[in-house]
């Protein structure tokens, strides 16, 4: 699945303390006599109730338009090793008394008012009466801590007090969200991580140089925000185009990288450290597969673990599916039996070209000679973006002899990146340059994804041309070519020796 997935919130609840009335005091000296009687760490709040009033620290924030409100404090500016203490602060939001039996009814009439932010109890116990409760309400619903004619209308109806009392609730690294601690943490004006590839329990970063010195706590506060990541990795290098992986660094969490993914409603076993696999991938793969009817043959010159083949099969495709990669091999042969189309799908562990050369031309010769009339279709998808337009030439005379009815000549899906400012032109010129023929009008380029600034991915789908496929055979009674040069005769006497 092509999901970035947004840092999540945590669920476990806010803290509270006590409240106080909008006209109380706000300090006292009596508050740092308690600091010395407790031990471990120091609270963000020291609290003696007085009635109706609450003294609290000085750097208690009490600005109810504060856009900052809900920041972590400051101090955590620069920090590289995780300290969770360090995010506890206090902040005063105003508050309304009610009783409980209209608190229900409250919270309707001001559901635009009342604190709306995920992990954070809008209603608490009221210190002072057991027959009410606290309704808190969102500080920057409510400037000044002054309610609005509308929210005042509503409690007259009600017969609940305007009053509005401060109260101070405790916050704690568990009530931020991973994007404002990353914010708080990371230099100021820096760009700040925002998300990250999913693949199973495995999150997979891509960090910017001015992350590097922060990418532990990055890696642990994504763990510590999102149930059911346990590892956190950052590619330390450029994907290899040989087997299609990278170096990788695993940032938080287990070094466990053998992990499960559904995709499409099918399941994939892997080792992401040794095989090539991007969830960004999901909604290509089902479009391809789309295009397949039941019976039409596949051939997938760079199927990874299967994500093209092993659906092209379920659906009763004849499927043949190679990889370079030994353990994508493997781990294809895994994901066939773990969908139970292992019996449906055969398997090489070839070199594309050579795939080609090989499974390919051989079953396009015996297929395309035997069902000259049929409706089966021949699809070929090349999945290798960096390197896939390069192996289009071996397509130039891949058969030999009088060419078969256009309705069944195969059709290509090569994968290509683009920086040219028109990606469509430039891969239609380069797939035409490989097969030294015109594609105009005979093919369609699909954009896919946004790779990078300047860098699409994209799909040039098209029948081979006929005159590009075969190569006739030379009249009878020619002189037969030195040896080491192919000509025409050489490749009817291949042909009729294949």
């Amino acid at each position: 699945m092509r999901i970035l997935w947004r840092f999540g919130y945590s669920a476990r609840l806010l803290k509270t303390n006590h409240y106080r009335t909008a006209a109380s005091n706000t300090s006292s000296p009596a508050v740092w006599m308690l600091l010395a009687q407790r031990s471990g760490r120091t609270p963000a709040l020291l609290a003696i109730v007085q009635k109706r009033r609450i003294f609290t620290m000085p750097d208690t924030v009490q600005d109810g338009t504060n856009p900052g409100l809900y920041s972590p404090h400051p101090q955590v500016r620069g920090m590289t090793l995780l300290n969770r203490e360090a995010f506890r602060r206090t902040v005063v939001v105003p508050a309304l008394k009610v009783k409980k039996e209209v608190v229900h009814t409250l919270l309707k009439s001001l559901k635009h008012t009342v604190l709306q932010r995920p992990g954070l109890k809008r209603v608490v116990e009221d210190p002072e009466d057991e027959d009410s409760k606290l309704v808190i309400l969102d500080p920057h619903k409510i400037p000044d801590f002054s309610l609005g004619e509308s929210e005042k209308e509503a409690l007259k109806q009600l017969h609940v007090s305007p009053e509005l009392s401060e109260y101070n609730l405790e916050l704690t690294y568990e009530n931020f969200k991973a994007e404002e601690i990353l914010r708080a943490v990371l230099p100021e004006g820096q760009d700040v991580t925002s998300g990250f590839s999913r693949v199973g329990h495995i999150a997979h970063v891509n960090l910017r140089d001015h992350q590097l010195p922060y990418r532990h706590l990055i890696g642990q506060v994504i763990v510590d925000k999102n149930p059911g990541i346990t590892c956190v990795v950052n590619k330390t290098s450029i994907i290899d185009s040989t087997y299609r992986n990278f170096q990788m660094e695993v940032l938080a969490g287990e070094s466990n990288l053998v992990t499960k993914v559904r995709e499409n409603n099918f399941t994939y076993e892997l080792d992401f450290a040794k095989v090539y696999w991007n969830p960004r991938l999901s909604t290509e793969h089902g479009r391809i597969v789309e295009l397949l009817r039941p019976g039409d043959v596949l051939f997938d010159v760079f199927a990874g673990i299967g994500p093209f083949a092993i659906p092209a099969a379920k659906k009763k495709c004849v499927v043949f599916a190679n990889d370079l990669n030994p353990e994508s091999y493997n781990w294809l042969l895994h994901n066939c039996k773990l969908n139970k189309v292992d019996d449906k799908i055969k398997a090489f562990n070839m070199d594309g070209r050579d795939f080609l050369l090989g499974p390919v031309r051989e079953e396009l010769r015996k297929e395309l000679t035997l069902r000259e009339e049929q409706k089966t279709a021949f699809h070929i998808v090349m999945n290798l973006p960096a390197l896939a337009i390069e192996f289009l030439d071996v397509f130039r005379h891949l058969l030999v002899g009088e060419p078969c009815s256009a309705a069944v000549l195969p059709t290509v899906h090569c994968y290509g990146f683009s920086k040219h400012e028109n990606p469509a032109k430039d891969m239609q010129e380069r797939a035409e340059a490989a097969l030294g023929a015109p594609l105009e009008g005979r093919c369609s380029t699909y954009l896919v994804r946004n790779v990078a600034p300047n860098k699409e991915m994209l799909c040039i789908t098209f029948q081979i041309p006929a005159d590009v496929l075969y190569k006739r055979p030379c009249p009878a009674g020619e002189e037969p070519a030195p040896k080491r040069l192919r000509t025409c005769k050489d490749c009817a006497e291949e042909g009729l020796q294949s």
